[in-house]
């Protein structure tokens, strides 16, 4: 008889957001679910390269200057089960996939 190692936990970075309904949830996502990072740094310059965006939009007059300059964008770190869900450091799960 085989046995099969226990599935692994993955640990990797979210980017989140303070939503006024469900509060804090991860923000970026694509067709697979939400996106984990594999380090903070890389979750960090998704972020300002989204702050970039929003700059520039500001300068070619498609996005209003507060918009532009507000980050309310942050990294926090998250547990991947094996199922695709996430476990944030305060114990939160979402996923697989967003609704």
């Amino acid at each position: 008889m085989s046995q099969e190692p226990p599935p692994k936990l993955r640990d990797g970075f979210c980017i989140y957001i303070n939503t006024f309904c469900q509060g804090p949830m991860p923000l970026v996502s694509d067709e697979n679910g939400y996106v984990v990072f594999e380090t903070e740094l890389e979750a960090q310059k998704e972020i300002v390269d989204n702050q970039m965006t929003r700059l520039r939009q500001f300068l070619d007059g498609e996005r209003d200057y507060e918009d532009a300059i507000t980050v309310e964008e942050y990294v926090v770190g998250v547990r991947v089960r094996p199922d695709g869900v996430i476990v944030d450091e305060d114990g939160r799960c979402f996923g697989p996939k967003p609704d």
